[in-house]
């Protein structure tokens, strides 16, 4: 499967399972916008079997590269990002379970034990969603004590965590302030954590997300709401060579992470 089909069948099932997804998309159309996706984000564990090498494969095979490397001490997570000319970033982060409690390693290490073999081989692992089965909401709330990364996963699985705007591929709003203030006139809730706005003009990049919609999801003791999938916005500047900025910034995306924090959602 080429990476322009993934990247389709990730764009059904993200803004199926994401209300405001699809309404964001329609205001801005409405707008007379075309959007282009300046890149999609992957969540996973450093587990070998779920890693960022494994769920990089399909876009490696497909001509991607490696283009960064970053890491969010507090957090306790590492990340990569991947470029292929005409196409959409992909930024894929994993969380470090060393680094986390036994309790936690051994909920994570038992989800993945319950993926059939045949699943973690394949190139369509990264559209899997819920492959851990029907999640324990006991167990969910454990996770999120430790980290609501973690907990997000164990619930959702193998999917795109956000697609991201390009704000510099807009023609009416010509800042992220200005798209900031048309999403909350419309009534949608943004991240404020670190500020609305993530990054600078001087640091090349600057981001805005709206906080994760909550939706319905089956546990073992009932259905119960949790934070789903969010919409990100960036904008981006050239540097000295007047080369516009490619790359990410770990306090900024640091930040970005807690768009699906369930406290704020």
């Amino acid at each position: 499967m080429s990476t322009q089909e993934i990247l389709q069948k990730l764009w059904e099932q993200y803004s199926k399972e994401n209300p405001s997804v699809e309404k964001i998309h329609r205001l801005f159309a409405n707008e007379g916008e075309h959007i282009v996706n300046d890149h999609i984000a992957f969540r996973t564990f450093n587990d070998p079997r779920v890693n960022i090498d494994v769920l990089s494969r399909p876009f490696v095979a497909d001509g991607y590269r490696e283009a960064g490397t970053y890491s969010f001490p507090a957090k306790k997570l590492a990340a990569r990002h991947y470029e292929k000319e005409g196409m959409p970033r992909v930024f894929i982060s994993e969380i470090i379970l060393e680094e986390f409690s036994g309790k936690l390693q051994s909920v994570v290490s038992n989800a993945i034990d319950s993926i059939p073999g045949n699943r973690l081989e394949s190139s369509e692992l990264v559209l899997s969603g819920r492959i851990f089965g029907v999640p324990s909401y006991g167990e969910y709330e454990k996770l999120r004590g430790e980290s609501e990364y973690a907990a997000w996963l164990y619930v959702h699985g193998y999917r795109a965590n956000h697609f991201t705007v390009s704000v510099n591929h807009l023609e009416k709003f010509k800042s992220l302030e200005a798209v900031n203030e048309f999403l909350k006139n419309n009534g949608f809730k943004l991240n404020s954590s670190g500020g609305e706005i993530k990054g600078s003009a001087g640091q090349l990049l600057e981001q805005s997300s709206t906080l994760a919609d909550k939706i319905e999801v089956e546990f073992d003791e009932g259905r119960r709401l949790v934070p789903s999938c969010y919409y990100e916005f960036a904008r981006r500047y050239p540097d000295e060579n007047n080369t516009l900025f490619s790359g990410f910034i770990a306090g900024s995306a640091d930040k970005i992470f807690e768009s699906t924090d369930q406290r704020k959602s």
